[in-house]
């Protein structure tokens, strides 16, 4: 958790996590904007997914391109953004992402309201563990309201030329 009483985050500060391939920096948890968003940064590696196609069911997501090409598909639309661009995920419909790049991005995700951030510090525990546990993992996303089709992991990679780890 950030210090409450800190004003500044260095480019270097932050706890972080990981999910396979994506990065989490908290930034800007909800306890310190009284629940009404939350900001992490996510780094991922070129030609590497963000997550499978999954749906938000109590939160919107906004991404801020701050460096590198992301692919993302909203619902059956499939964009391409760079540095500057934003992208609106609203809740309820079906998402995903991906460094579309040969260069590692970066870009900056405003969660609202707030609380989701807490899924990535326990799906990071989770996906850490010697050994998968899918009963769990379904429990954490169940809990956060979320839908995640991982059975799309292959045909997101094959189709957008990714990489697995």
């Amino acid at each position: 958790m950030q210090d409450a009483a800190r004003p500044v985050l260095g480019p270097d500060d932050g706890e972080t996590v990981r999910l396979r391939a994506l990065g989490v920096r908290f930034m800007l948890d909800g306890n310190r904007t009284g629940g009404r968003f939350s900001l992490v940064e996510h780094p991922l590696g070129a030609r590497r997914l963000g997550a499978p196609l999954h749906t938000h069911r109590n939160e919107d997501e906004y991404s801020y391109v701050l460096e590198g090409r992301f692919g993302v598909q909203l619902g059956t639309e499939v964009l391409e953004v760079g540095p500057g661009d934003f992208v609106v995920k609203p809740r309820g419909i079906e998402h995903t992402f991906w460094n579309a790049g040969d260069e590692p991005g970066r870009l900056l995700e405003l969660i609202s309201p707030a609380g989701f951030e807490d899924y990535f510090r326990e799906m990071a525990a989770a996906l850490a563990a010697p050994e998968r546990d899918e009963a769990l993992t379904a429990a954490i996303a169940r809990r956060y309201g979320l839908d995640i089709d991982v059975g799309t992991i292959p045909v997101l990679a094959e189709r957008h030329g990714l990489r697995l780890a």
